[in-house]
């Protein structure tokens, strides 16, 4: 690609009206910050015996997950440290629940999450074909952020932010026809090019597979305590620049997706964001503690004349193609209208009792 003819991408506005911009309405459940990565700009992973070191009991889960569909959630949003088994301590942890791995007990959390009447997402890191294979049948989507295909500082003594690791993730996801998300991490040391590199790998991955929902075009949030505590967020129009790259590069099927609690839509919707991601009615962002969620009715009102449309974790164009299981069948067909975005009503919340 020209560099000149990278420049003209940018700055192309897209020409259509926007009909609406969409979102989910889920739960963040970090079932456990015990990681085997250290990323320079993580706050959220911690070690086995210390200060804010959890693995999340079943109880716990159970009650966000009926409190999350009282409030008329979609989503169960499960994510983890990756291969928090490779850290000293943490097998102990998971034998007092009970299991012998992490994903053995994601199975049984997500079994539970369908029976009280909310779809999983699940988002484990790197994971094995056979691995992604178990989960299907039970997830409506499922997620890894590719970041960058760039080998950074930021992701020194990180076995599992290896690129090529991270991109047969993706590729397995996509012959398993699970629909997916991943996305790009904005000012981690990465140029402007290796952007557009990740960002053709993942269109590359889409037109074989078409399995990619969507691109979150995150935005890096220095935080306290970190390696990269002073490292500078990237600007308002580096956030654009991107946001207009990834419109470009991507097939127009694929969702180019903004976190409204880390930077404000309107202006990168003008650059073709069309998703808003999952927005929590209860619970907090748990990688950045820090950004509250907003109010859905308060960003409807910033958002002005672009209507939002609340949809399920899995796609509208994978519920009309049955990208789903039997297992999940009759809860997606009752959350879903015809055109396979969110019907409202009773249909998930009739699962538990009063």
């Amino acid at each position: 690609m020209k560099p000149e003819n990278q420049i003209q991408q940018v700055f192309c506005i897209p020409s259509k009206k926007i009909p609406f911009v969409t979102y989910s309405k889920n739960v963040f459940i970090p079932l456990t910050n015990i990681c085997r990565n250290h990323c320079a700009y993580c706050g959220f992973r911690r070690k086995p015996g210390q200060p804010g070191a959890r693995l999340m009991k079943p109880e716990e889960v159970f009650s966000i997950l009926k409190n999350g569909v009282k409030a008329g959630c979609t989503e169960a949003l499960f994510t983890f440290g990756e291969r928090a088994e490779e850290v000293y301590g943490y097998r102990t942890m998971l034998e007092e629940l009970g299991y012998s791995s992490t994903i053995e007990y994601v199975l049984f959390l997500c079994e539970t999450a369908i029976d009280i009447g909310i779809l999983p997402h699940t988002n484990a890191g790197i994971m094995t074909r056979s691995e992604l294979k178990a989960l299907k049948p039970l997830n409506a989507s499922m997620g890894l952020m590719l970041e960058s295909t760039a080998v950074l500082d930021a992701h020194k003594d990180c076995p599992g932010k290896i690129p090529e690791s991270r991109l047969e993730t993706i590729r397995d996801a996509g012959k398993l026809e699970i629909p997916y998300t991943t996305g790009l991490l904005i000012g981690i040391g990465e140029s402007r090019d290796d952007r557009i590199e990740s960002l053709e790998a993942i269109a590359e991955l889409h037109r074989e597979y078409g399995h990619i929902q969507e691109v979150i075009i995150q935005n890096f949030a220095p935080k306290p305590g970190t390696a990269m505590e002073n490292f500078p967020a990237p600007t308002v129009e580096e956030m654009m620049d991107s946001v207009a790259l990834a419109y470009r590069v991507l097939p127009h099927d694929v969702a180019v997706q903004v976190a409204p609690n880390l930077i404000d839509p309107r202006a990168l919707i003008a650059k073709g964001v069309r998703d808003l991601g999952g927005i929590s009615p209860l619970t907090i962002d748990w990688i950045n503690p820090e950004a509250e969620w907003p109010d859905v009715k308060d960003l409807q009102k910033k958002l002005g004349d672009i209507p939002l449309k609340e949809r399920l974790p899995v796609y509208p164009q994978y519920v009309k193609n049955g990208w789903y299981s039997e297992r999940i069948g009759s809860l997606i067909e009752g959350l879903s209208d015809r055109e396979g975005y969110r019907k409202h009503g009773r249909a998930a919340g009739s699962r538990i009792s009063e």
